[in-house]
């Protein structure tokens, strides 16, 4: 364990201590499952009394993290969006964690909201809810009426949320110092994937962004009377208090009362899936949670669109290659879409190229038949993104959140109409893709950046260029090579070197018999005069000579570390 990790461990020794308690219980009943006896597979239970050990391993990850409170459930909810690092199956699992958080008492709430906006609840409401609608992990929302008679609703944060996360957030940053010592965890990155997550949950404890990105979709969908948004009342928000006008619609899995209000639920569902398509491959943000919950039809067919705390926002090089992926899936060419793959992700050293591409023609085999008006686009990206977990290639966290958009659109158009397919309305996109990335604009815009890239190699290459001359007449230009992997066979080669001359000394001690002597006297089962330094020299060099057999056998190679 690094000295850097101990403060995290000193500073919040009970909330560590909680933790691992929670932990080891669904860690233990991880073996337990491996045990065939009955009595004590039922030994631990979960909170409705189900034995955790007939539990799969991604439910058991699931219940651990609902049990240590918001922050790790928060925490679940976003590893479900990066299958890439967690695989599909956990991914899916995480995704059903529901922050079900008591509501703060409604003295706390008012004290909250009068702190932050400098004012009585009387004073800023006509009409205030005490009793909240919702309660989720960072905060709850309760009903108002304004002075000026807009219907509203209030989204408060948690009176000691803050200090939970920052709390809860040091200890998973020494948690996961300790998982990238196991080679079990080692595999999802816990150090970067911790901090990752830790930017993005300290980004959600401030509602002002939230209000920033509704201003920015009010705008974008000023002038489309079949979109609403909520407008955000400036005055009333803070970071810690968001008060939004109130959409009150009919919910996507109300299927009966859509179909007797006379909705059409096809052209709902074309119009919704275009709106995002547009939104992700035009403007180059989007509204990035769209399952049914968020999303509410009112009276002339219009869509309103609900909590706008998780959007996205795909820069246009990474647009580009995303859209590369869907097209090269959808012409079967996967020798673009093993490259377009290496060039959005993070690959790694060992990453074995051949294999990947067998992998991903398989893939496109398995897809490459279907009419796209029937294309399973959730089941492609979902088995593709399987596929980069397995090769341990890490997409950057606004291509996965992308990816996890794409897929929960296609379940909820579906929902609305099971006949529609995503990729069938992506064709239209086509050629304006195509005219895009040919246009004028473009190039002219990518040959200024080109300039602007040759300008700045030309201004600083003489300089540096002068400093390595400047470095190699004074003679301090030195050249470091790091010897991967040589450090584990220098080790092993000195240990065997010890070994063999231990066994050999051990050898010459015995044959000379030299003293202390065992059975000096009288022979003992055809042992005589057996020099004791000798025996416990040729013991410990069989024992070492043994242990550097199994660790070459663990690795595979001479050269590998373990």
């Amino acid at each position: 364990m690094r000295i850097t990790s101990i403060p995290h461990i000193y500073r919040n020794f009970r909330r560590w201590t909680e933790i691992i308690s929670v932990l080891s219980r669904y860690g233990l009943a991880d073996w337990i499952s491996r045990l065939n006896i009955d009595f004590v597979k039922d030994h631990l239970k979960d909170r409705d009394g189900e034995a955790l050990a007939r539990h799969s391993t991604e439910k058991r990850i699931r219940l651990a993290l609902t049990d240590l409170g918001p922050t790790f459930i928060k925490l679940g909810q976003l590893m479900s969006t990066r299958p890439d690092v967690v695989g599909n199956k956990l991914a899916a699992e995480l995704s059903r964690l529901q922050a079900e958080v008591p509501a703060d008492p409604p003295d706390v709430v008012r004290t909250v909201i009068e702190a932050e906006l400098g004012q009585s609840i009387e004073d800023l409401f006509a009409e205030f809810d005490d009793v909240a609608i919702a309660s989720a992990s960072i905060g709850q929302v309760h009903r108002a009426r304004l002075k000026t008679g807009e219907l509203v609703v209030v989204k408060v944060q948690h009176s000691d949320i803050e200090e939970t996360v920052r709390e809860d957030l040091d200890v998973l940053a020494g948690l996961a110092l300790l998982a990238e010592r196991v080679p079990e965890f080692a595999a999802y990155r816990p150090t970067s994937t911790v901090a990752e997550m830790g930017r993005i949950l300290r980004r959600e404890l401030d509602f002002g962004r939230e209000e920033r990105n509704l201003q920015l979709f009010l705008t974008r969908f000023a002038d489309d009377p079949t979109i609403r948004i909520p407008t955000p009342y400036t005055d009333l928000c803070t970071a810690r208090v968001l008060t939004m006008e109130r959409i009150d619609g009919i919910k996507l899995t109300e299927s009966t009362r859509l179909l007797a209000e006379g909705f059409d639920m096809e052209e709902l569902a074309r119009r919704g899936a275009r709106l995002y398509l547009d939104m992700i491959f035009t403007d180059g943000f989007y509204h990035a949670d769209p399952h049914p919950g968020n999303i509410v039809l009112l009276p002339g067919n219009r869509i309103g669109l609900l909590d706008f705390g998780m959007v996205g926002r795909v820069e246009e090089g990474l647009r580009e290659s995303i859209e590369g992926v869907l097209l090269a899936i959808t012409h079967r060419d996967v020798v673009l879409l093993t490259s377009l793959i290496k060039r959005i992700g993070d690959v790694p050293p060992e990453l074995d190229e051949r294999s990947l591409s067998v992998d991903l023609a398989e893939f496109v085999g398995d897809y490459a038949n279907q009419p796209l008006d029937q294309f399973d686009l959730s089941g492609a990206l979902g088995d593709m993104t399987e596929i980069i977990h397995r090769y341990q290639i890490k997409l950057p966290p606004q291509a996965a959140l992308l990816l996890k958009t794409l897929v929960t659109l296609e379940g909820t158009t579906k929902l609305l109409s099971p006949e529609i397919s995503l990729l069938d309305l992506l064709q239209p996109l086509h050629r304006r893709i195509v005219l895009r990335r040919i246009s004028p604009k473009r190039q002219i815009r990518k040959l200024l950046r080109l300039f602007m890239d040759v300008e700045h190699l030309a201004e600083i290459l003489p300089r540096r260029l002068t400093d390595i001359l400047d470095q190699v007449q004074a003679g301090k230009f030195d050249v470091h090579l790091d010897h991967r992997g040589l450090e584990p066979s220098v080790n092993r080669l000195v240990m065997g070197l010890l070994t063999s001359a231990l066994l050999i000394s051990s050898t010459v001690l015995l044959s000379s018999e030299v003293p202390p002597l065992l059975f000096p006297e009288n022979a003992y089962l055809g042992f005589h005069r057996i020099s004791l330094l000798g025996l416990a020299g040729g013991g410990l060099s069989i024992v070492l000579g043994l242990r550097l057999l199994r660790a070459i056998y663990n690795s595979g190679h001479l050269d590998r570390h373990e």
